[in-house]
């Protein structure tokens, strides 16, 4: 039986098209040559499917820039062929986790450097050198002889997790070198060949929370890190991992044991270079943490679910009676922003942007928020007005989990901003009252690095305990100041969690200051230089910057962590079930004034897992925002109205008496 392969698209004749007319006609030859010796012989097994071959990599198949020429024929493509490699599949896996070759490319190309994303991306036409890639006919054989032993259905290569092994796999074969590695495969939820395209519905959006019984009481989180089927070679390979190509350790940390990973993702400003990472004790445990902050990122960036948003203007959806959140309520840039940012404009109520729905916890129903809002790195030129980030998402073993972790990271940016900006003398918690034996070692590994590290109550009009943490450099050297800031229900756990976020920036921040030192003072004399989120933190590290902390050292009070946040032991839930934790955090937000939002941000490869991601909002608390000239929290009425609902003065704040300085947080 002769099997021909589909005609290919009529592109120009390029090096990369001139190789794949090589090599299609190779395997074309060696399949048919195997039908013919194998013709009328007893079914052995899996039939060989005929070899397709396209090529990757001189075509976007991410959909922003020119039409993928092999558009059609890439879904069914069982080889593609790069400039140093052909990728044969995918293959295997078990059932439900069918990839196709389109989910393979999209993969590969979120893979490349930031010059090639680019260049693909940006629709520019590519040029490669005359004669490349190199086809030996030793690399002929080769890829023969791994797509005759994969394509069958091969078995998957050996791995330790079983979450990688019932994946789809990849298997490269290298032109130079001839070498061969496997890799794992997730399906690409965005495949346009794989998922169909439906409506975002209210209905899809609505949540019914339920019960979640606590592992102790004093355990928020419902299942152990280790109990989630986390498939680490597909979320990490150099040919279509998730999250990254890799991962990497820092091992001459001496506070944590840092793991981090990174890739690039377009948003609205173009390629935004997104690093996730884990910091515990055990590089293991820390690895964990960062695919799973990797995974909330994922999410978090872009809607991943096959959903298209509803598209309209905040007037009409008024006028059609939707339930609408009113964009103002979450805060706009000063108008002399919009004048000058050419990224941004002013929100325009009359104008079509993309809504998504998400589930009004206050008012248990469906609402719309605008998709600027929900997805950071998601937007179109339409409904540019804001720029967002990570601020409120948070991933759990269950929705009730990642609200709550969502809200509390809410409360504890805005605390933070309100006492920054509204210059609060907060008090200081007393860290040798501290019980655990964590508190006590965290302040010695920083010692080690000549820094005392503080704590304070810095708990605004919720109950929910809130600890600002910052550490001070005992030499007043570069690196002089560094902050933190975490909220939660075990007021211990909270100083903990506090001390162990300053105490991963510490190692680095006096190099990290001394390298940019020069330009680091212009930003002290300048804040419209205060233009990225390493700006903030590292400013601070100037030691000429240090009076602007000085509420944080000059504090009201010191008092043992046993009388900080005063009638939080009473109010603090006990039932063991976090559904009431959540309610009573709801319930916080709502006397104070404002609604709840959950967005459902959770992709197909994370609910395979059991996990679930979530993105609140709370209109009205203040936003964390990164550039000087985009801080939402400086015109918004929670900043005058706040520090006096909260009891820390008897009146609002007047405009001379907001602290006009960048803000310190990470």
């Amino acid at each position: 039986m002769t099997t021909t392969a589909p005609p290919a698209p009529d592109v120009p004749a390029a090096p990369l098209e001139t190789g794949r007319d090589l090599l299609q006609r190779a395997l074309a030859e060696r399949y048919e040559h195997e039908e013919r010796a194998h013709a009328g012989a007893p079914d052995a097994g899996r039939p060989l499917p005929a070899p397709l071959v396209v090529p990757l990599g001189a075509a976007d198949t991410l959909g922003f820039g020119r039409p993928d020429p092999y558009g059609l024929l890439r879904p069914r493509a069982t080889v593609q062929l790069t400039a140093r490699a052909a990728l044969i599949g995918p293959w295997g896996g078990g059932e439900g986790t069918a990839a196709c070759g389109q989910c393979l490319a999209m993969r590969w190309q979120r893979l490349r450097s930031r010059s090639e994303r680019e260049a693909l991306e940006l629709g520019h036409t590519p040029h490669g050198a005359t004669g490349w890639p190199v086809l030996t006919g030793y690399a002929l054989d080769a890829v023969w002889s791994v797509y005759r032993a994969v394509m069958p259905g091969g078995r998957a290569a050996p791995s330790a997790v079983p979450a990688d092994r019932v994946l789809p796999q990849v298997t490269r074969v290298d032109l130079g070198t001839l070498a061969t590695a496997t890799f794992p495969l997730l399906p690409e939820p965005l495949c346009p060949a794989c998922v169909p395209l439906r409506p975002d519905t209210a209905e899809d959006a609505r949540m019914v929370l339920g019960p979640v019984p606590k592992p102790d009481p004093d355990g928020y989180r419902s299942r152990s890190l280790d109990a989630y089927p986390l498939p680490v070679s597909a979320l990490a390979n150099p040919v279509c991992g998730a999250l990254g190509s890799d991962t990497w350790i820092n091992p001459v940390s001496t506070t944590t044991s840092p793991v981090a990973g990174t890739h690039f993702v377009r948003g609205y400003a173009g390629l935004n270079d997104v690093t996730w990472s884990g910091q515990a004790d055990a590089y293991g445990t820390s690895r964990r943490l960062a695919f799973l902050e990797g995974l909330e990122r994922y999410a978090g960036t872009h809607r991943r679910r096959g959903t298209s948003p509803v598209t309209a203007s905040y007037h009409r959806l008024l006028a059609r009676g939707e339930p609408v959140l009113d964009p103002a309520a979450c805060g706009f840039y000063a108008p002399e922003t919009y004048e000058r940012d050419h990224l941004v404009s002013p929100f325009d109520p009359d104008r079509d942007i993309p809504w998504v729905w998400g589930h009004s916890l206050r008012d248990d129903r469906p609402v719309l928020v605008p998709a600027r809002l929900a997805h950071y790195s998601a937007g179109v030129d339409a409904d540019n007005f804001v720029f967002e980030c990570s601020n409120g998402c948070a991933t759990g073993g269950t929705p009730e989990e990642a609200i709550l972790f969502g809200l509390l990271e809410l409360v504890e940016r805005d605390a933070f901003l309100l006492a920054w900006y509204g210059r609060a003398r907060p008090t200081e918690i007393d860290l040798g009252s501290c019980r655990g034996g964590a508190t006590r070692t965290l302040l010695d590994r920083a010692a080690l690095h000549g820094y005392d590290v503080r704590a304070f109550d810095t708990r605004m009009d919720t109950a929910v305990p809130v600890v600002t943490a910052l550490a001070v450099r005992r030499d007043g050297g570069p690196g002089t100041l560094s902050f933190s800031a975490a909220a939660g229900f075990d007021p211990e756990g909270t100083v903990d969690a506090a001390l162990s976020e300053v105490l991963t920036y510490i190692p680095h921040l006096p190099y990290q200051v001394a390298e940019r030192r020069a330009e680091l003072e212009a930003m002290a004399r300048d804040y419209g230089k205060v233009l990225h989120l390493k700006d903030h933190a590292q400013l601070y590290g100037l030691p000429e910057m240090a009076g602007h902390a000085r509420e944080y050292l000059e504090p009201e009070a010191v008092v043992p962590l046993g009388e900080a946040f005063p009638g939080w032991r009473e109010l603090r839930p006990r039932t063991g079930d976090l559904l009431d934790d959540l309610r009573l955090l709801r319930d916080e937000l709502v006397r104070a004034g404002h609604d709840v939002i959950a967005v459902d941000q959770t992709t197909p490869e994370q609910r395979a897992m059991g996990l679930h991601t979530v993105g609140t909002i709370v209109p009205g608390l203040l936003p964390l925002d990164f550039g000087w000239s985009r801080q939402r929290a400086l015109l918004m009425p929670r900043l005058r109205t706040g520090l006096r609902a909260a009891g820390r003065r008897d009146t609002d704040l007047g405009e001379a008496e907001i602290k006009a300085v960048p803000h310190p947080f990470p």
